[in-house]
């Protein structure tokens, strides 16, 4: 689920409980986790609301001072249901960097990675990418993904989204500017020399 920075320090500290989209179909689910530039959440309560009902508690919770001001900054048409999603801050680390940290990549874990590079690689429009990507960031480190895909000849969004299918196997870890390689990303590459 993605929200503007301006809410991921109330997000991170609880103090932003809530948010309201409108949407045509929920995109979130009541028990499921999502992650979010603030950690990850897990939506507790999801329901459609009338705008003249949004309380100016519940504004507070979702990071605005008051209902009339989160009402003016709903996006999307006016015709869509209103969605209050209710969720609170999960106090566990994101998968992705505990399984990034693992640098004991041995035989199994080396064929599991292999077997899912290989799925990526068939499933490509631009045929096998995933290893030049690997060995791109790790000689380019910290390096804007513009500049990186300017490198290869690739579109700044599609790369970008490549990348994240990297970062979701624990192999690269996002930075303020660029991308480095995870603990298990290095392992992984060492072994594969």
């Amino acid at each position: 689920m993605l929200f503007e920075q301006r809410f991921w320090a109330g997000i991170a500290d609880g103090s932003i409980t809530c948010t309201f989209r409108r949407w045509k179909r929920s995109q979130a689910v009541a028990g499921r986790r999502y992650r979010t530039a603030a950690g990850i959440i897990e939506a507790t309560a999801v329901d459609v609301v009338d705008v003249g009902e949004i309380t100016d508690g519940e504004a507070r919770a979702s990071g605005y001072p008051d209902a009339a001001t989160l009402v003016d900054d709903l996006r999307g048409d006016d015709d869509l249901p209103v969605r209050r999603i209710r969720f609170h801050l999960v106090a566990e680390p994101d998968p992705r960097a505990v399984l990034a940290a693992d640098d004991a990549v041995d035989g199994a874990a080396r064929a599991d990675i292999d077997k899912r590079l290989a799925r990526l690689d068939k499933a490509s429009p631009i045929g096998p990418w995933t290893r030049a990507t690997l060995e791109l960031i790790a000689a380019h480190p910290e390096v804007r993904a513009g500049d990186l895909a300017d490198m290869v000849g690739r579109d700044r969004p599609s790369f970008k989204l490549d990348v994240r299918k990297l970062k979701n196997l624990g192999l690269t870890e996002s930075l303020p500017v660029g991308y480095r390689l995870s603990p298990r990303g290095r392992a992984y590459l060492q072994g594969t020399e």
